[in-house]
């Protein structure tokens, strides 16, 4: 049902850990008009669906700010929002499209569907309002910036400063021993009074069973039973493992924020015939920049001038440097090689690739996964059952069983910090975070715990053809000199096709170019419309065309049209060459595959994995190069042919995720269970479908595949060690092994050991698949 529903991002500093996001979410959900909240720890945002009450924004500052955190409104579209997060898959993948005609050309036969349809994605929708910092006090909050040293921060400060005191009573407590429980109370309470000022706001807020309430319970209960040597050394080992679980949060969040530091901040400009040095982050669309050798490429474009080796290893994990040259697409932070290069910008700064990647995995972040979410449910009972049972441990023996009440008191109270869910609720959120950074800076980028976590589950991938497992655009495949030398057939074909744009021309330019052939001029070029075109290349009549067109105008030998149709059997478009009235050789030309597609389908189907092509060709094409790649193929269907079949995939119990383009597979995409987009960062590969593959390599499926697995048994292994570790010192502190000590390390230990664990996947390597 459509709703005028706004949403507003926030960037939320001094938010490091699982108790945090809880509070936060809590408390803004319990605002009248707000509808849901996301927050993610490791991207320190929080994104709010609301009302469109312009009384409602700074309200939600408001609440937050008061809970001690620093808030500042992300830029976002203003536009209105009506769609549910179920419908968010159907409408991701239907995204604005529109076709794109094509062109017409001499060449008849030219039967290649090319699948490359237009993407429009309309900007003027987004508009940014200016950006607002929302600060308040920190009301003796000890979460501060996280950026900067540790000890510079106020989390760093209150636990130095609590270190400090524990350290001092320890020495007065050894020269005034009678003195003792005093102060160490009074070191105690340097640490305690902002835990216990955090665990009032956040009841107030709306979440009574904080970490901060358990902490506070127990070191006031130890101090009441007699410890408060304990209670102040628990209070100082419990702002360590905060310390700490900041540090680990905040590598998390840079991981993917450092993706930013590529982009150069000044970049030179060319303008009316002179060079001025910029800043980066103004350069306008359409602008012409310099990019000396050795310079990195400071925004989106295409090369108007130049040809270099890029570098673009840093945005798509691309291992060896790709030769570009006038009218190819460059992306912001990768690096020109050993030519000055003349670029003209296609995206604002806010715009590009990377600025656009850190968007999504952001957003991504705040999607939870299944397990995620069970884990937020499971824990809004575990922490009130701990609760219980520690105070049941402390109670039922002193009253029924004759046990002393100071014993078992201090043994309740030790629950109540091993119990402190931080290590389960981070558990999940911390790895899929990991994952989808890690992802991210290979060019696998995932939209949202949920994806990440179903793409491990796929049995079945259907690829599109044009533009997925072959390049997309036409190569020349055969040169057969019929008389002539092939580089002589080369060279008049590549003179006749001078000047036009038609892919099968280009191809035959890209060939003689590549072959370092010198392209004559031609005189009285005459293009015969549907048959082919003609001139006079060095005095010499010639004529090139289709086989049809050859054939009105001179007698092909058997073996020539024997030799014309074995080309076009195996799905190549064929092109004759005739000179001084009779045939000087033939060109063949196909939409070849990508140079890592056989190895790639090749490590699914080891895997496990039915693979299947889904294409608009005909089935000749089709079938040649499904012959080629050894893929089973279905060929000459309309986008819903393609929707049917995944679905009948699916009801054969298939997992299935399709790969195309993201514009005419939009129906097949939507129907998937993971849809894929192949795509360079346009906005296709960036917005439609639930993934997408930055720099298109057919290998890339089986890496998220592989990615996903090893998240989920990353997420397995940290549960394993947050509940199994409170069990151990749970058993340990009932039976009188452990106490207050160890309790509040098992706490801050688990915490610590999942975080760690799941920035292992940080350090992820590209999948090597051999062919």
């Amino acid at each position: 049902m459509t709703s005028t529903t706004q949403q507003s991002r926030y960037r939320v500093e001094g938010m490091d850990c699982a108790s945090c996001a809880a509070k936060i979410d809590t408390a803004v959900r319990r605002l009248q008009g707000v509808e849901d909240v996301s927050v993610s720890v490791t991207a320190g945002t929080m994104t709010v669906k609301h009302q469109g009450d312009e009384a409602l924004a700074p309200a939600i500052a408001k609440r937050v700010t008061g809970l001690g955190y620093k808030v500042i409104p992300l830029p976002q579209s203003s536009a209105p929002i009506a769609k549910t997060e179920d419908e968010s898959h159907a409408c991701g993948c239907g995204h604005d499209h529109h076709d794109h005609s094509s062109h017409d050309h001499d060449h008849e036969g030219h039967d290649h569907d090319n699948g490359s349809g237009g993407h429009r994605h309309d900007h003027a929708g987004h508009s940014h309002k200016a950006q607002v910092e929302v600060v308040a006090g920190l009301h003796g909050h000890d979460h501060g910036p996280t950026s900067g040293p540790w000890w510079k921060s106020a989390k760093g400060r209150l636990t130095i400063a609590s270190g400090v005191a524990v350290a001092a009573a320890w020495a007065i407590g050894k020269m005034v021993p009678e003195l003792d429980a005093w102060i160490f109370t009074v070191a105690m309470l340097v640490g305690l009074i902002p835990i216990a000022r955090r665990a009032f706001m956040a009841a107030i807020a709306g979440t009574p069973f904080s970490i901060e309430m358990l902490m506070t319970v127990a070191a006031i209960g130890a101090v009441i039973i007699g410890a408060s040597e304990e209670a102040a050394a628990v209070v100082f080992l419990f702002l360590i493992g905060e310390l700490l679980e900041g540090v680990a949060a905040s590598k998390a969040r840079a991981s993917i924020q450092s993706l930013t530091d590529l982009v150069p901040k000044t970049a030179l400009v060319e303008k009316d015939g002179k060079i001025s040095e910029v800043q980066a982050e103004s350069l306008p669309v359409g602008a012409i920049i310099l990019v000396r050798p050795g310079d990195r490429i400071s925004a989106d474009g295409v090369i108007a001038s130049g040809e270099s080796a890029i570098d673009e290893a840093p945005v798509t994990g691309e291992s060896t440097p790709v030769r570009k040259g006038a009218g190819s697409v460059v992306f912001a932070g990768t690096v020109n090689g050993d030519a000055a290069l003349r670029v003209r910008v296609t995206a604002a700064a806010a715009d590009n690739t990377i600025a656009r990647v850190v968007k999504l995995v952001e957003e991504a972040q705040e999607s939870k996964a299944p397990t995620e979410r069970f884990i937020d449910r499971f824990s809004r009972y575990y922490t009130p059952g701990v609760v219980v049972v520690g105070a049941l441990v402390a109670i039922i023996p002193p009253l029924f069983l004759g046990g002393a009440w100071g014993e078992w008191v201090y043994k309740g109270l030790a629950i109540l910090l091993i119990g402190c869910p931080c290590a389960l609720v981070i558990s999940t959120p911390a790895a899929i975070a990991a994952s989808l950074s890690s992802g991210a800076r290979r060019g696998l980028l995932l939209k949202g715990g949920a994806v990440l976590e179903n793409i491990g589950k796929v049995t079945a991938v259907a690829f599109d053809k044009t533009g997925t497992l072959t390049e997309g655009k036409p190569k020349v495949t055969d040169l057969v000199g019929l008389g002539t030398a092939d580089a002589e057939v080369l060279r008049l074909a590549a003179a006749l096709e001078t000047g036009s744009s038609h892919p099968l021309a280009r191809a035959i330019l890209d060939r003689a170019s590549a072959d370092g052939i010198e392209v004559p001029s031609i005189l009285d070029a005459k293009a015969i419309g549907g048959k082919g075109v003609s001139g006079t290349v060095d005095g010499l009549e010639v004529f090139f065309g289709s086989p049809q067109a050859a054939a009105d105008k001179v007698s092909l030998a058997p073996e020539q049209s024997a030799r014309i149709a074995a080309l076009n059997d195996e799905g190549k478009t064929v092109s004759v060459l005739l000179a001084k009235g009779s045939v000087a050789g033939l060109l063949a030309m196909r939409d070849e595959p990508r140079a890592d597609t056989a190895a790639g389908l090749k490590a699914l189907t080891d895997a496990g994995i039915k693979t299947i092509m889904l294409t608009g060709d005909n089935k000749r094409t089709a079938q040649a190069i499904g012959k080629t790649l050894g893929i089973e193929v279905r060929a000459e269907l309309l986008p819903e042919d393609k929707q049917r079949i995944v679905g009948e995939l699916k009801r054969q119990g298939l997992r299935v995720a399709k790969v195309g383009d993201g514009i005419n597979d939009a129906p097949a995409l939507a129907a998937a269970d993971v849809g894929i987009a192949m795509g360079g960062g346009t906005d296709v590969a960036l917005e439609t479908a639930d993934a997408a593959v930055l720099h298109g390599r057919v290998g890339d499926v089986i890496e998220m595949i592989d990615l996903s697995k090893r998240t989920m048994s990353n997420i397995g292994q940290n549960i394993t060690i947050a509940l199994g570790l409170k069990g151990v010192f749970l058993v340990t502190t009932i039976i009188g092994i452990t106490g207050l000590w160890p309790a509040i390390l098992a706490d801050t230990g688990a915490t610590v050991l999942v975080t760690m664990n799941a920035l292992r996947l940080l350090g992820g390597k590209r999948r090597q698949i051999a062919a």
